[in-house]
């Protein structure tokens, strides 16, 4: 790396730091946590897109795409749920949570179910957002390291001490427009090394004459999750996908944080339809670069060689590193940076408002001062609980987003369940929704470490099936009185929404069948 690479990395960190600055105004906690709720679709949108669509999936998912074994664009099942699951929030869901008027979406619980259920399953998202969030840390931190020369623990505190210093500052606000600034830079990070890797292999015909042929299946209809080589088989993933993904969405205080920033119901409904139909074109890119990037190392000797076999996901980095000119290896650096500091940003935002609604904001009645006093206090220790912790992950999965999805599918589907159970099922009471979310996290635990032949997609479904079933259960066993507080479920049936999410469902799955063909 360059003077000019290493200036344009200082002028991205400082412009965050601005940033914060610019925008650390906040009279109270609704300001600070959900930005005064006056966000439009457009910057929410984004927002929950760069979030998602993080580093993780700039440098792993090309990693998979490209050179994993066993991998190849069979990644775009990923996707398949997506349009699905936001109808489902459209319809079922967030009409009812937004109604509400809740920071912390798990504030619901506890109008439903009582303070029990609220500070268990909070306590659930605390944990394992702030382990997930470590992990994404290390993971990121780690690749920079081998592929770049910096060291482990200063890339940590970059990534961590910046991010921590803008969302501290400027709380939702500086999140939402931070994550903006980050998508586009995600966007032109994949454009750049996706235009790169076609020039050296010598343009489109020449990278479809050596792309290998095994890694452009993306469907497979036969593959149940089940057995020692499954996974990513057509049924887990839309099953299964629509679990996470209804419960990322929306039981997730990082996600959900967001939606309930809107300035109104109609401004909901069209951030998840334009994150339904978002998601899959940005996915479809960053694959495409995974394959172009991988027939590269895999055609020219020099590069391969530098890849571990045991470590993919260097795959970008050192390409970023050796074969992009001075200024755009600094400016896609900045992009990998950008794609950690969303999600981490996200992370700090969103335990802090869990931690100081949930926990210390209950039984206390806060001026506007003490209730931002304790909201910066809980940014500043989660802030450095995520980068203490990252000090001390080691490698869980074969690539990072496997890991971070991993934990998140032992507690999505629980977690779904008790909301569904709050919303739709009147009978389930807050004793039956603890016993029942205690269950399902304990099965899918027991699953992790007693079967490794079933797909870890199938724990969302499982757990939340369990959960329900538990709590069905214990609820007839101890009948408690119904809360009066009970929020009476709202639906949305917008067809026109409704319709293009059904009709994109199947265009995309029209579009992944036909690129074999296409690139072959």
């Amino acid at each position: 790396m360059t003077w000019l690479d290493y200036g344009v990395i200082a002028i991205y960190l400082s412009g965050f730091l601005l940033l914060g600055y610019r925008l650390q105004s906040h009279a109270s906690g609704e300001q600070y946590f959900l930005g005064g709720r006056g966000f439009g679709w457009f910057p929410l949108a984004l927002s929950a897109a760069a979030t998602q669509l993080s580093s993780a999936s700039f440098i792993s998912a090309p990693a998979f795409v490209g050179l994993k074994q066993g991998g190849g664009l069979i990644w775009l099942t990923y996707e398949f749920a997506v349009p699905l699951a936001m109808i489902f929030l459209i319809a079922c869901f967030f009409p009812t949570l937004y109604q509400a008027g809740v920071v912390s979406i798990y504030a619901y619980l506890e109008r439903r179910f009582g303070p029990g259920t609220r500070v268990l399953l909070s306590l659930v998202f605390q944990f394992s957002r702030a382990f997930a969030t470590s992990v994404m840390i290390y993971a990121v931190a780690l690749i920079l390291t081998y592929a770049l020369g910096f060291p482990l623990w200063l890339t940590i505190l970059v990534i961590g001490a910046v991010t921590l210093i803008y969302c501290y500052q400027g709380g939702m606000k500086a999140v939402v427009y931070g994550d903006m600034i980050q998508m586009l830079l995600l966007v032109i990070g994949l454009f750049v090394c996706l235009i790169a890797g076609l020039s050296l292999l010598g343009g489109w015909q020449a990278f479809l004459q050596q792309v290998d042929q095994q890694r452009l299946t993306t469907i497979d209809f036969g593959d149940w999750g089940v057995g020692s080589d499954s996974g990513f088989g057509f049924w887990p993933m839309v099953i299964g996908g629509l679990f996470l993904y209804v419960s990322y969405y929306g039981t997730d205080q990082s996600q959900a944080q967001r939606l309930l920033s809107a300035r109104d119901p109609r401004t909901v409904r069209r951030t998840l339809l334009a994150n339904g139909l978002l998601r899959f074109p940005v996915t479809l890119c960053y694959c495409l670069m995974g394959l172009v990037l991988g027939t590269f190392a895999a055609t020219h000797a020099d590069f391969g060689r530098l890849i571990p076999a045991d470590n993919p996901d260097l795959l970008v980095p050192l390409f970023i590193r050796d074969h992009l000119p001075a200024g755009l290896t600094g400016l896609m650096i900045v992009a990998i940076f950008s794609a950690a500091m969303s999600s981490v940003s996200s992370a700090i935002n969103s335990l802090s408002a869990a931690s100081v609604e949930d926990l210390l904001a209950r039984h206390r009645h806060l001026s506007d001062a003490q209730y931002m006093r304790y909201s910066k206090l809980a940014s500043l220790f989660w802030g450095v609980l995520c980068i203490a912790l990252a000090f001390f992950t080691g490698n869980i999965a074969p690539t990072i987003i496997e890991a971070i999805n991993k934990i998140g599918s032992v507690f999505f589907g629980p977690i779904l369940a008790t909301f569904i159970a709050a919303i739709m099922l009147p009978r389930i009471n807050g004793f039956g929704a603890n016993c029942g979310l205690l269950a399902g996290v304990a099965v899918n635990v027991l699953l992790w470490l007693a079967v490794p032949g079933l797909f870890w997609f199938w724990w969302n479904p499982i757990g939340a099936l369990v959960t329900l079933a538990v709590a069905g259960v214990a609820s007839l066993l101890r009948s408690t009185p119904q809360r009066s507080e009970r929020i009476q479920p709202v639906l949305d049936l917008h067809m026109p929404s409704i319709t293009v999410l059904g009709i994109f469902f199947v265009l995309i799955i029209a579009v992944s069948l036909a690129l074999p063909r296409l690139l072959s």
